[in-house]
Formats: structure tokens, sequence, C-alpha cells
């Protein structure tokens, strides 16, 4: 009897844990794939002459997708490791990440704000370099997970700073 509680109880928390696992990561993608659709048709963007190293729109789309899916898992590694409550900005600065995150599609796509864009991507930078030291102290995955995230960040910010020139 106080086995099968125990099985019972352990069956519980491992459909909480995955639950929990879905929104954290569903949530931020769901939220880049929103501004993706209402943003992304980027008109001007692949109309304007760029450089060999500009990435394609559908890449862009893709890669933000990646890295939303990557900081949401990451996030939820640092979550279930107790690590948000350790490190008490690290919410706040993934929060602020995913807030910035999602704003360069339609200040670069729609509004053509490339120098708004690059100072949102910097910024995002910077945050998403405190969320990689704060994630490392409580989860060495999360802060592999955040590295990629970093480069894209970067590659934006590059891509803002040379349309503002073109």
């Amino acid at each position: 009897m106080a086995s099968q509680t125990l099985h019972d109880t352990k069956k519980s928390q491992a459909r909480r844990a995955l639950r929990s696992l879905a929104i954290g990561i569903a949530v931020p993608f769901a939220l880049t794939l929103a501004i993706i659709i209402l943003f992304g048709s980027g008109r001007r963007y692949n109309n304007i002459s760029k450089p060999f190293w500009f990435a394609p729109l559908w890449f862009i789309h893709l890669a933000s997708l990646g890295s939303s899916f990557f900081m949401g898992l990451a996030a939820w590694l640092v979550w279930a490791d107790g690590g948000f409550q350790g490190e008490t900005d690290a919410m706040s600065l993934y929060i602020a990440h995913v807030s910035l995150s999602i704003v360069w599609h339609p200040l670069v796509l729609i509004m053509s704000l490339y120098w708004l864009a690059l100072l949102s991507s910097l910024i995002n930078f910077g945050t998403l370099f405190m969320c990689y030291l704060r994630f490392r102290k409580v989860n060495p995955f999360a802060k592999d997970l955040a590295k990629p995230c970093l480069a894209l960040v970067m590659y934006l910010s590059l891509v803002s700073f040379k349309l503002i020139f073109i």
C-alpha cells in the first residue's frame, strides 16, 4: 500500500514537471511565433540591397524560434533546480530578455527603426549575458543553452547596425 502511494506521488510529480516544462517552453516560443506571424513579412527587408552575410528572413525567423525554445528550456532548468529563489534577479533578467527579443522583428521589419533595433539588441545582449552568468551558477546545461542565443542576438545587432547605413 505504501509503495503504491509512493509510486502515485512520483507519477504525479513527473506529470507536474512535464506540464511546467511544456509551459516554460511554450510561452516564449508562442510569443516569438506570434510576433513573427504578425510582423515578420519583411517586405522592406527583402527589397533592400543587403550584404552577402545577411541571412534570409526565414532563417532569422527559425533561429529566433530556436532561441526562444533554448532559453525557455534553460529557464525551466534553472527554475527546476531552484535557481530563481537563489539568484533573485535571474527571473527578471529572463523576462527582460524575452521582452527585448520579441521587439526586433517589428522594429526592423515593419517600422524600419534600425537604430532602435540596434539599441534594443545591444541591451538584449547584455541582459542575456547576465542570464548566462546567473544560469551557470545554477545549472551548467542551462548556461550552455544560452550560448547560441547570445550568438543570435549579437548577429541581429550586427544586422541592425549595418541596416542603419544601407
